[in-house]
Parts: structure tokens; sequence; C-alpha cells
């Protein structure tokens, strides 16, 4: 007789283990809290759906923290290996300019999720919408809805984070885990915007404006990138990277300092070069021989004093390494994604919990971390592959 599995969450990494698990050996139902599967999943692919990336796998997984947590997991199922499995259900990708790699043209973000429906229907999964897990009975049957009993061989739960609550992904499973003596660490906005208290005269100019090909550090950590200056402070890829390094900061000295390098393809010594050199004076040679744009010059301006300014070695060492204060992050809901959630302590290597036999635990709803890019896909998906392989190689008693 077939065991039962029940999948708690219609999102990525539910989705991705309900199309490796072997329903030959096994009964499968999704529970999803929402009317449709994958709405965070969708939601991603505003502005462009990015999957995946085609960087080396080696560097792939340094992009993870703990990178030791996901390394064997990414290693198992791989962003190539991704990319092999959507062509085989009928989603043919390619790889953008900046390595990113997207459905070919015309492909929307609802047709990719419908190809996996399509596959999770030929293969026998079963689905159960507007179904909100409410806990436990007792160790074989969960409960939804505060009054439906679902009776279970399995439970694998991908309920995610605690971003974008309009999607279903809002957190509020967190206090029946943590009821049941399963060990959990708070939510924490990441991939989100920064607070930063602008110059009131410079903000009011270059609000909505980019600073583009730049780099920022953080306790030695760097990312490429660009971000956007708005009125709250910072958002985009260039410190979205570094979540985890900002809010470890915040959380200790209720600020971060952060180093923004305006020029990050020019040494040190070279930039002093051409400011004293050029025969321009200081703002023409900026904008003119270094290149930098009037958001650039007029932030060095806002910051500097007079005789900062025109000092050429003084300039430099700022154009390198311009100092900004973050003061706060984004509230949980408008992050991108959220850390947090289940700790990795409380699960062993094939993600079961600890204190609560037969119940797995995947996804985002792990306290993991990783940048947008298509590395948090990527995670999802290769967890869900992970653990039905571990699953369908031996079957839970």
């Amino acid at each position: 007789m077939k065991k039962k599995i029940a999948i708690i969450g219609g999102g990525t990494a539910g989705l991705f283990f309900a199309s490796f698990i072997d329903t030959d050996l096994y009964d499968v139902t999704i529970y999803e809290k929402k009317s449709t599967l994958g709405r965070k999943f969708l939601v991603a692919g505003d502005g462009g759906f990015n999957l995946t990336h085609t960087e080396d796998l080696s560097d792939f997984k340094l992009r993870y923290r703990p990178v030791s947590f996901l390394e064997p997991i990414i290693d198992h199922f791989s962003n190539m290996d991704l990319r092999e499995w959507l062509a085989s259900i009928g989603i043919e990708t390619f790889v953008g300019s900046s390595g990113k790699i997207f459905p070919v043209k015309g492909i929307k973000p609802i047709e990719v999720l419908k190809a996996i429906e399509s596959h999770l229907t030929k293969n026998d999964i079963h689905f159960q919408f507007n179904k909100t897990f409410t806990g436990w009975i007792n160790d074989r049957t969960l409960q939804f809805n505060e009054n439906e009993e679902v009776d279970f061989d399995i439970a694998v739960f991908a309920i995610g984070g605690a971003s974008w609550k309009v999607t279903g992904s809002d957190g509020s499973w967190l206090n029946l885990f943590k009821n049941h003596k399963v060990e959990t660490a708070p939510f924490r906005a990441s991939n989100c915007a920064f607070q930063i208290r602008w110059d009131a005269s410079f903000i009011e100019s270059h609000e909505g404006q980019p600073l583009k090909n730049i780099s920022i550090t953080i306790n030695n950590k760097q990312q490429k990138g660009e971000v956007v200056i708005t009125r709250f402070g910072l958002e985009g890829n260039a410190i979205y990277g570094l979540s985890p390094e900002i809010q470890d900061n915040i959380e200790k000295e209720k600020q971060a300092l952060i180093y923004v390098d305006f020029k990050p393809s020019l040494v040190l010594a070279t930039i002093v070069e051409r400011l004293n050199t050029s025969k321009y004076n200081v703002t023409t040679t900026l904008k003119k021989i270094l290149k930098l744009s009037r958001t650039k010059v007029d932030l060095l301006k806002a910051t500097l004093a007079k005789e900062e300014y025109i000092d050429k070695e003084i300039l430099a060492n700022y154009i390198k390494a311009f100092p900004l204060t973050i003061v706060g992050s984004a509230p949980i809901d408008e992050a991108i994604s959220t850390s947090g959630g289940i700790s990795l302590t409380a699960i062993d290597e094939d993600f079961e919990l600890i204190e609560l036999k037969n119940n797995f635990c995947i996804g985002e709803m792990l306290d993991w971390d990783a940048p947008t890019g298509g590395y948090l896909i990527q995670a999802c998906a290769s967890m869900g592959v992970y653990l039905a392989h571990r699953l369908n190689k031996k079957p839970t008693s």
C-alpha cells in the first residue's frame, strides 16, 4: 500500500519536490493556502523571470549562507540540471548578458508554472486549495482551517518565509513549530531596501537616480552591481547580496557602515594620477575624465568639505571608498526574501525535523540566505529535488 505524503505549500520547493517524488511509492497531495499554486513564484517573474544563473558551480555555491548547508544540495541538482529539466517539460531557456537564465522570449512566468502543473498532473499529484495549516492533531494527523483533519505518513512543509504576505507567505506558521519544541530563529528581511538618512538637498535632486557600475563593501564582503537612491535609502542588486552582513551589524550596533567604490574598474593610484594630471577643474575632471555620473559627483560634494573636495588624495580615497551609514532595513513584507524560520540545527541531513519525526521542512522556511539573481529559486528547487530523491531511495517507516 502506498504511503501518504502531504506537501504543505505549493511554492517552488513544494512543486519541485512533487515533480521528482516517485508516485509509484507514494500517494501525494499538495495542500495550498491560496486558490492557485506558485503565487510567489509568479511574483518573482515581475520585470523578468530569472530562474537561475549560469555562473560556474564553484562560485555559484559561494553565494549562499551558510555555504556548508547548501553546497551538497546544489551539487545534487545544479543550475545546469535545472535548465535541462525545464527543457524536458517544454520550457527552453537562454542566458542573459549578466549570466542570468530566463525562459526564452515569449514564454511568460504563468506558462512556466502551467508546464510544471501539467507535469504534476501527469505524475498523478493531487491538489487541495484554500487549505491553511493550523497544527497537528497527533503524530499522523494534520489540521487545516481549524477543523479539517488529514492523515499522513510523511509531511513535507514548504510554506515559505515571511515576505510578500499577499502571496500567502506570511510566516504565521512559526509559532506552531515553536510550540512543538522545534528550534527557530526570528525572521529578518533580506534582499531589501536599506535606510540611509540622506542630506535633504541631495535627495530632493537625486531621488530615483541609479548608482551604476559600483561595488559595495562591508566587513570585507564585496558585491558589484548597481543601486537606486530612494528617499528611504538604497535598493538594488549591489546591496541585496550583502543583506546578511548588514543585518548582523544592525542587530549588534544599531547601524551598519558600508563603503561604495564609485570606480571599481580603476585602482586608487590611477584615480590620483588622473586627478593630478587633468587640465580641467575638479568637477569637470570627475565627469569627463573619470566618467562619474552627476549623482556620484553631487554625493561627493554633499559629503566632503571644500578643502577635502579639492584635495586630490582625499577625493580619490572617497571615490574608492565612499562611506554610508545604514540605520535600518525595509519592513519584512517589503523584502524579496527572508532569513530566519526553522533553524538548520532543528533538521537532520535529510531535512527531517529532529523533534517531529516524519515531518520535513524545505525551502525558504529554513534559516538560510542568498542574493537575488536566480539563487533563491535554484536553492528551493534543489532542496525539493534532493528530498524527493532521498525519499525515493529510502521510504520512511
